[in-house]
């Protein structure tokens, strides 16, 4: 069976016999005392399991959300996932704060129910290098509430001020600090009983990535931090680049070289996974002997489709063309034969093949066939080498090195047999990473890092800068007199 992370401390199991009959005082043997429990690096270790487990949701949380990109649309074909217009606002960029509040509730309460299990956790951490990697993690959340909702909550302890709303270069300065100090207590360990869990590198990617985006941050730009940070883990030697692309995405991914962070899924032991269900048209049942039908939802855009040469082994994993069943035969929508089209013909459709037939779907991680239930056992990559190669080749870019910047975009291209790029712009950037890195949900930052992502495409008109950050969500509001709503709202 594959590793994954032990999410449950067990105690003892074994009960002793023979008490005295005159001494009726209780003797528990199977149950460490709360005040004993912890006192060792080990115990202490073992507590940790439960936090890493809300890190499985960050594929569902962005799964949604990606729709406000460029690389995902979920169309509404007939009366399927018309849900009250909600994904065509979010594609559109006209969500609306009160309409769409669970949304992005969803998002808010996650990071910040995390925040608040680690801070109730970390009062009774003594070991340094178990307390230094949960506080990165508390960091990371913190990160990605920055990243999505701009000025936002510093909850570094349990109680105290940590309601007040704080600016967004507060809180990356806030972030930035509390890395850098945790950071020589980490593990430099990549894998084993690190794989899924923060180490060194994790927090270097997490660096890099702000600073990256730190000019959307903070107003100032960071790409040499940004290039150092990259650095540090491609010359560690922890990772290299898989031979095969598609092997970080397969059902077994977890040996993939070039995981830096991923959340384990397990269909049996931690379910969740199931992208293959978000995607797939319902007759795909028949293809991959599936036990109910997918949802028939989750489409790429045909220009993004289109962004992919013929060349590109990563244009594989669309899926587009006759469909069959197991054993080989050819499947029928309605009399039609079923043929997945790149092309999406409107984003409302009547009901019929067409529509439901509309637009490339998503094979990137590998589909579990004759699965026994929804969820698959593919783990979700967070972080990768490929992507490392490709922030620094930008950072590289923008800091005048486009040489050494082209370098790092020709080696992730090889692993992918595209032919190489004799130059390189910010456009061929931003294309290149939507090509590596699509449905890994980086797309929309890389979107607003480049300006983007307010400009028009398939379905959506410019939408205004107010946009770049989600709103606050109406029920945190309501909760507290002290957060103030992101202008634009």
């Amino acid at each position: 069976m594959k590793f994954k992370l032990k999410y449950i401390l067990y105690g003892g199991v074994f009960m002793l016999g023979g008490q005295s009959c005159v001494d009726l005082t209780e003797t528990t043997y199977d149950v460490i005392p709360t005040d004993q429990f912890g006192s060792t690096p080990a115990q202490q270790a073992a507590l940790i399991g439960p936090l890493y487990n809300s890190l499985g949701d960050y594929f569902d949380r962005y799964a949604a959300l990606n729709t406000v990109t460029d690389e995902q649309v979920i169309p509404t074909r007939g009366g399927d996932w018309k849900d009250g217009d909600n994904w065509k606002r979010l594609h559109q960029h006209t969500w609306d704060p009160l309409i769409d509040n669970s949304i992005f509730n969803g998002l808010w309460t996650w990071c910040y129910n995390s925040i608040t299990s680690i801070n109730q956790q970390l009062g009774g951490i003594s070991d340094p290098g178990t307390q230094a990697e949960l506080r990165a993690l508390r960091a990371f959340y913190h990160y990605i509430a920055m990243d999505n909702f701009g000025d936002v909550i510093i909850a570094d302890q349990v109680g105290g001020s940590g309601s007040t709303q704080k600016s967004r270069s507060e809180v990356f300065n806030w972030i930035e600090s509390e890395l850098k100090a945790v950071y020589p207590q980490l593990s430099d360990q990549a894998g084993g009983v690190y794989y899924g869990r923060f180490n060194k590198y994790v927090v270097d990617m997490i660096l890099a990535k702000m600073y990256l985006n730190a000019q959307v941050y903070t107003g100032t730009a960071r790409w040499n931090d940004a290039a150092t940070h990259c650095s540090t883990i491609i010359e560690s030697g922890r990772y290299t680049l898989a031979s095969n692309f598609f092997s970080n995405f397969t059902t077994n991914n977890q040996g993939s070289p070039e995981i830096i962070l991923a959340t384990p899924f397990d269909k049996s032991k931690r379910g969740g996974m199931n992208m293959q269900m978000r995607t797939l048209h319902y007759l795909n049942q028949l293809t991959y002997n599936l036990p109910e039908a997918p949802w028939n939802g989750y489409a790429t855009l045909s220009e993004f489709y289109n962004s992919f040469s013929e060349g590109d082994n990563r244009k594989g994993m669309w899926i587009v063309g006759q469909q069959y069943a197991a054993d080989g035969t050819p499947l029928v929508d309605d009399g039609v034969p079923f043929v997945f089209t790149p092309e999406i013909p409107a984003f409302e459709m009547p009901s019929g093949p067409t529509g439901r037939l509309a637009g490339a779907r998503s094979q990137k991680y590998e589909i579990q066939r004759n699965n026994v239930g929804n969820d698959m056992d593919n783990d979700f990559v967070i972080f990768r080498l490929a992507d490392v190669y490709l922030m620094r080749a930008e950072a590289r870019l923008r800091a005048g090195n486009a040489a050494a910047a082209l370098t790092d975009v020709n080696l992730v291209r090889e692993r992918a047999s595209a032919a190489p790029l004799t130059s390189l712009t910010l456009a061929t950037m931003l294309a290149e990473r939507g090509r590596e890195l699509a449905w890994e949900y980086h797309r929309r930052q890389d979107l607003i890092r480049f300006g983007e992502f307010n400009k028009a495409w398939q379905f959506k008109a410019a939408s205004p800068a107010t946009r770049n950050v989600f709103p606050i969500p109406q029920d945190q509001l309501n909760l507290n007199p002290n957060l103030k709503q992101n202008p634009g709202y």
